[in-house]
């Protein structure tokens, strides 16, 4: 009968480390060994807390003011994804006639006052603006873009440092103005 010859397999890391650990508290005396085991034990609730406990509480209190951050991120996506929606179900439908067009600026631009003076050639509409405030600069062209349909093609616009308006030049165009005088 033939023998092998068998070779040990590698001890384990964990193994490797800890007879030398085992060794060392054999030689302490049962107090110090007391004193050197609840100190390990403290030292290893310690990182338990560091690495897993403390980043999970955080994570926890973080939770409600990320998630109302994230709803309202939620809503205006939403809100503008029905407007795309809209505009992408209304731009497959004819486009408006060029009167049609015209109202709906005109319905858009009185609200801003005399700070907006409205020009129309060809198929071009220009707006002059003088101090008109950023918010109805804003709404304006929103306005101007779903309901009259309309696009700006070119814009010059300063900041008043005095008012805090813009002065300047819309030119807006569009398929509604492109039918007419």
């Amino acid at each position: 009968m033939a023998t092998r010859n068998r070779t040990p397999f590698p001890a384990p890391p964990l193994a490797r480390f800890a007879a030398p650990l085992s060794a060392a508290l054999d030689r302490l005396s049962p107090r110090e060994r007391k004193a050197v085991l609840i100190a390990g034990w403290v030292v290893g609730l310690g990182l338990v807390w560091w690495l897993a406990v403390a980043p999970a509480l955080a994570t926890l209190r973080e939770a409600p003011e990320r998630h109302t951050r994230l709803d309202v991120q939620l809503s205006q996506m939403q809100g503008m994804a029905a407007t795309a929606n809209a505009l992408r179900s209304e731009s497959d439908a004819q486009p408006p006639g060029r009167d049609a067009v015209l109202r709906a600026l005109e319905a858009a631009t009185a609200p801003l006052g005399t700070t907006v003076q409205l020009s129309v050639l060809g198929d071009r509409a220009t707006a002059t603006l003088r101090g008109t405030a950023p918010a109805a600069l804003a709404q304006w062209l929103a306005q101007v873009r779903i309901n009259a349909r309309l696009l700006p093609l070119e814009t010059r616009l300063t900041r008043d440092a005095a008012t805090g308006g813009w002065t300047g030049t819309v030119v807006l165009t569009g398929p509604g103005l492109a039918g007419g005088p």
